[in-house]
């Protein structure tokens, strides 16, 4: 870049359930501006994801990043979306498109938000990474394909989740409050402390659009009360085996894997970590554990940067991440 030339930047983006995160990665030698936020979640419709809404969200973000940063262009934004794999059609159809015509962008990547979580954690290195959250997934890669497991959402899956921990708890107190076998006064306790008596709950819970974050809500309420309470420490560490199931199953077939975990789940602490290393010991013996380097919106910013440059080693796969050019046809859709 000369001194005549106006900086080029990559844009990461990080949608989820709690709305739109992105920042700008800095070309050599700049600090980046802060990373920005929005608080309203991508609408779904008909088509899935909302491209229209999605850009109504990003583009002032993106003018706000580049204005703060001192000017400049965005050549290549990179995309993680939940929901990119089932729902992702009409991004895909819409924004490449979108994003050259209003900011110039040459290059765009859409991504599962699995996939940058993955590369946040690990980058491009084979190995399996387990996103855990209000709901739980896995993703492993070769570096030739993508292999994942769960993130079914929590009336299919997200075993071991924080939705799926939360559940089993209001369960437990659910059976003490009847009297039932392996229910759980002191999580019956603690249930009528944060909702209230528990024969309203239903009522309150099941008209709620956010019933997945009320259920794992409960979750940390859990983990407080394993140390004291058998049914307690049950849930977690039946937890902690489906996350090791889970990492098993899309981890790759070598002498050791690396696996990551990233998440607000492992929040949880010890309660939920010491049984998880046990599990992992037991159904993935040659696993490596290696902390996460950084987080979905690092792993958005790394691949935009390596889309720009050209060295996207992570493979392309017509649902799980899409390559796409300005007007040009998807990459990775053979």
């Amino acid at each position: 870049m000369t001194p005549e030339e106006p900086p080029e930047w990559v844009l990461g983006v990080d949608s989820g359930g709690s709305g739109l995160r992105a920042a700008l990665h800095a070309p050599q030698g700049m600090r980046r501006p802060e990373p920005v936020r929005s608080a309203e979640p991508v609408r779904t419709g008909a088509r899935g994801i909302d491209a229209g809404h999605f850009m109504e969200q990003l583009l002032p973000m993106a003018r706000g990043l580049l204005e703060r940063a001192g000017g400049g262009r965005i050549t290549a934004v990179a995309v993680g979306a939940a929901g990119m794999a089932t729902l992702g059609d009409d991004l895909r159809a819409e924004l490449p498109a979108a994003l050259g015509r209003t900011l110039g962008v040459r290059r765009t990547a859409l991504a599962a938000d699995a996939v940058t979580a993955y590369a946040g954690a690990l980058g491009d290195r084979p190995g399996a990474v387990v996103a855990a959250g209000t709901g739980m997934i896995a993703i492993g890669t070769d570096l030739t394909a993508w292999r994942r497991a769960d993130g079914w959402g929590h009336l299919l899956g997200d075993c071991g989740g924080g939705a799926w921990i939360g559940r089993a708890g209001l369960e437990a107190a659910m059976r003490a409050h009847d009297g039932r076998r392996g229910g759980s006064r002191v999580l019956l306790a603690r249930a009528e402390a944060v909702f209230g008596p528990l024969a309203g709950l239903p009522g309150r819970l099941y008209p709620r659009a956010d019933r997945p974050a009320v259920l794992a809500s409960f979750a940390p309420e859990v983990a407080r009360c394993a140390s004291d309470d058998p049914v307690a420490d049950g849930i977690l560490r039946a937890a902690a085996g489906h996350i090791a199931e889970a990492a098993a199953a899309v981890c790759p077939v070598t002498d050791t894997c690396e696996v990551a975990f990233t998440g607000g789940l492992f929040h949880l602490g010890d309660p939920l970590l010491v049984p998880l290393r046990v599990a992992l010991a037991d159904q993935l013996p040659h696993a490596r554990p290696v902390p996460a380097a950084g987080d979905p919106l690092d792993g958005a910013l790394r691949i935009a940067a390596d889309i720009a440059e050209g060295r996207l080693r992570l493979p392309l796969d017509p649902r799980m991440l899409s390559v796409h050019g300005a007007g040009d046809h998807e990459e990775g859709d053979s």
